[in-house]
Order: C-alpha cells, then sequence, then structure tokens
C-alpha cells in the first residue's frame, strides 16, 4: 500500500517562501523540519523519523522533536477510495536500507520473547486520515525493498476511508476490541486492526498482534521482523498530527549464536523426495468466507489429521459459478473455469501430525454467494471442519 523505494534529493527545499532545512540520515538535536520527499533523521540514538511522501508531488513537511513529530505542512489531496498521499513514521529496524541506531532486526519470530510498545498521538479534526502502527515481517531477513506481511494497527481514523480487503471477524488484544480486516495491496498482504474509538496513547505488546496473525496462517514462527513503524497516513488535511513519544524494544529469548561446533550435517539427496500423501480422511479443510455485494474473501485452513507428516501439498476443488479469484496470499492459487488449484509455497509445506497451515484470497462476485462443498489434498478427499 506504501512505501516505495527512497530517492536522492538535495540538502534545502523552498517552501512557503523561506528556505527549509532537509535532513537526509542525520540526527536530529534541535527541533528539525523535513520536506524532502523520503528525507529522514535519527532521535534518542535509537529512533528513525522519516517524511516518506510517496502519494503526492504536493509539498509536505514534518518538524521532528527529541521524542516524535509532528506534520507541518500537507499540500496533498488523495482520493479516499484509494491510497493515502504518505506515511511519515517514526521507527525501529530496517526500511528500504534505511536502518535505526543499534537494531537487531531483523530477528525471527520464534525468538522474540516481547516486544513492549508505547506511543502517544495528537489527532485534529476536519482532517481525513488513520493512525496506524505497523509491523513488517518477511520471510528472508529483508533489509529492502517490500516486505511480505504488514500488520497495521489503527488507532484512529478520521473521514470515509477504510483498510485493504475486508472485515473477517473481531478480536480482543491488548485489553482492546479491535474489527479485522484482510486483503492484499497487490504487493504484500495486509491485515489490519480497526479500533472502533480513537486511542490518543497505548502501551502494549506488539507479539499480541503478530502472534494474532500467526494463528491466523498469515506467518510462520520462522518469518522475521524487520521494523515497527507508527504514524499517520493522511488522504486530506493533516497538519497539527503528530506522534508526541514512541518507545519500542524488541526482546529475544535464549541464544542465536551459532554453535561453536557444526552439528552433524546430512548429505542431500540426489533426487527430490516424493511428496507425502495423507491416509483417507487424514486431512482436514476449513473454509471462512466473507461476502458482500461483488466480491469475498475466503480463509482456507488445512489440518494434517493424519499420523505420518505431508511434505508439499496440492489442494483442488471447485468454486461455485460466478466466483473469480482475483488475488492471494500464503498459497500460490490458480484458477481455470470453476477448478482452483493451491499449491505450498516454500515455508508452509511441510505438515507435521496434527498440524495446520492456512492461506486465503480475494475475488468478485455475480450473483448469490455459496461456499465450495469438497476438497481434495494431494489426491486424497479431506473432511469438513
Amino acid at each position: 500500500m506504501k512505501r516505495p523505494l527512497r530517492a536522492l534529493a538535495a540538502a534545502g527545499l523552498l517552501a512557503a517562501g523561506t528556505l527549509v532545512a532537509v535532513v537526509l540520515g542525520g540526527t536530529a538535536s534541535a527541533d528539525t523540519q523535513i520536506c524532502e520527499q523520503y528525507g529522514s533523521t535519527t532521535i534518542g540514538g535509537k529512533y528513525v523519523v522519516q517524511n516518506n511522501r510517496w502519494g503526492t508531488t504536493a509539498q509536505h513537511c514534518i518538524n521532528v522533536t527529541s521524542t516524535g513529530f509532528s506534520i507541518t505542512r500537507q499540500d496533498g489531496v488523495g482520493n479516499t477510495s484509494g491510497a493515502p498521499v504518505s506515511y511519515p513514521s517514526i521507527f525501529v529496524g530496517c526500511h528500504y536500507t534505511n536502518c535505526s541506531p543499534g537494531t537487531n532486526l531483523p530477528v525471527q519470530v520464534k525468538n522474540i520473547s516481547s516486544a513492549p510498545s508505547s506511543i502517544s498521538y495528537n489527532y485534529v479534526s476536519g482532517a481525513t486520515y488513520d493512525a496506524a502502527y505497523d509491523i513488517w515481517l518477511d520471510p528472508s531477513p529483508k533489509r529492502d525493498g517490500v516486505n511480505q506481511m504488514e500488520i497495521m494497527i489503527w488507532f484512529n481514523r478520521q473521514g470515509p476511508i477504510q483498510p485493504i480487503g475486508s472485515v473477517v471477524g473481531n478480536t480482543t488484544l491488548a485489553g482492546r476490541s479491535w474489527e479485522v480486516w484482510r486483503g492484499s495491496n497487490g504487493s504484500n498482504n495486509v491485515i489490519s486492526y480497526v479500533s472502533s474509538s480513537a486511542i490518543p496513547s497505548l502501551s502494549f505488546d506488539a507479539m499480541a498482534f503478530i502472534n494474532d496473525t500467526r494463528s491466523r496462517g498469515a506467518i510462520t514462527s520462522d518469518w522475521y521482523l524487520t521494523s515497527i513503524q507508527a504514524g499517520f497516513e493522511p488522504w486530506q488535511g493533516g497538519v497539527g498530527l503528530a506522534v508526541s513519544s514512541f518507545s519500542q524494544s524488541v526482546n529475544t529469548g535464549g541464544s542465536t549464536t551459532p554453535p561453536t561446533t557444526a552439528p552433524p550435517t546430512t548429505a542431500p539427496p540426489t533426487t527430490t523426495p516424493p511428496t507425502t500423501n495423507p491416509p483417507a480422511g487424514g486431512c482436514a479443510v476449513k473454509y471462512t468466507p466473507n461476502s458482500w455485494n461483488n466480491g469475498f474473501t475466503a480463509d482456507v485452513q488445512i489440518t494434517n489429521n493424519g499420523s505420518s507428516t505431508i511434505n508439499g501439498w496440492t489442494l483442488t476443488y471447485n468454486l461455485p459459478s460466478g466466483q473469480q479469484i482475483t488475488s492471494s496470499w500464503n498459497a500460490t492459487v490458480t484458477q481455470s473455469g470453476s477448478a482452483v488449484t493451491a499449491k505450498n509455497l516454500n515455508y508452509n509445506g511441510t505438515l507435521a501430525p496434527g498440524a495446520s497451515t492456512a492461506f486465503g484470497y480475494q475475488g468478485t462476485l455475480n450473483g448469490t454467494y455459496s461456499s465450495p462443498t469438497s476438497f481434495t489434498l494431494n489426491g486424497v478427499a479431506c473432511a469438513r471442519s
């Protein structure tokens, strides 16, 4: 949905009739104003603050303080049914090769014991925006480019805007209730947790949202947390919006240091191991749809109920007439007529006995919605769960 590659630019811009200093990867001591499109600076010896004007050519400026930032100019106007004009934010971790000082990210989810967070926002009226706490994850320790998974926590939204995808349910995390949205923007998958009312400040553990996303089959414990960001996505207006304070740590448990002696190795097989089929009745599929007038999403969970491990899976079934898949996540999904074929990706192809994995997709709908009725995994019929 955002964050294109950074561009190099000059160190100064003429704005509002005065020369405005622009910091490119510097360190802010006194207040610093940034108007350069992807200009950034560091504060507190730990955080990066970025302007990140990516959806408009109009002027956009932020004022960086010792604890956060505020939007001081925002001339862009975005289509409220499309993307915002920018995402000014403060972050830890790595974002398009810009890494915060001393960060321990990327780090695998399975090695994180906690990720204590604290945020305070200042909101304004008369603007169209969301206040978003973004968590980025990828199957690889990615320090540049687009990550595959974006978790958005919407602390506030004003105006006729909505998250990517559609509503898939509700949950309670960090002591609050959230509406859960799921979809894809074409570059990455997105799960959004949307508060029903504005939250001005909150202290919480970001792992609660990461673990919930993992339970939905969107990531695995082997994925890497690459960055955590807090800021605003304005569509119209936004002067005065501010992150007044931000604190984020990522604590790891156990040692990630390689062993001093190499473990014994097993020579790779000279031929690709055959796919392991589940025994008859040894698999189950849970199909959870959400539909509206002309579209739908579906979450598909596969469970290995057999006694042997499944190495590599292909799920086949037929969609009812009038349904056409347009995008998918966590599987390679193809459709020919009504026939659908979903194949595992390289990180979720192994299912131990009792284990589950999930994938999903979004599609268009013509007519009355109904769900598929039968599924076959690696040639074997599965039970519905």
